[in-house]
This record gives C-alpha cells, structure tokens and sequence, in this order.
C-alpha cells in the first residue's frame, strides 16, 4: 500500500518553502489541501506547521502515530523505528 501525504505519521520530504529539502512528519490532516506537519525542529529542523500538500513528497516511510500527537510522541516513536538519524539527514 502506497503511504500518501494525507496519512498520519507519513514521514515526507518539503519541496517548497524556507524549509525545502528537510523531512518532516505529518501529525494531522486538516482538509485535502492542508495538513498539520512537525520535523520535531530538534531533529530535522522543521517547525510545527500547516503545509499545503502540494509542497510535500511522501518518502514511502510511515510511523504508527495517533492524530494530534505531539512532538514528544513523535519523537518517541521516531526513536522506536530507529528513524532519528534519517529525518536529519
């Protein structure tokens, strides 16, 4: 199954904006054309913030978060798959 810029906890990377290039999380969706990112900026650089899809790329990577989560669960579960090397990166 092929993980969308629309999933929860699907791990992507931005290609417009000051933060281009830097991977980011989605943490929720607000409509089709919004959804709610976090990098957590300790990590990767990026803030909490609402993103229009279309400057999102999906990277295929997807962690098991509930919608809303905070930076700290996201960081959590970043450390649990192993992922904190790869988002800064």
């Amino acid at each position: 199954m092929a993980v969308s810029v629309a999933d929860v906890g699907a791990i992507c990377i931005k290609v417009k904006g000051r933060e281009k290039g830097r991977k980011c999380i989605v943490v929720d969706v607000i409509d089709k054309n919004f959804v709610l990112v976090t990098g957590p900026k300790a990590v990767s650089g990026v803030k909490r913030r609402r993103v229009n899809v279309s400057h999102l790329s999906p990277t295929g990577e997807k962690l098991d978060l509930k919608r809303g989560a905070s930076d700290e669960e996201v960081l959590e579960a970043l450390k649990k798959h192993g992922k904190e090397e790869f988002m800064k990166g």
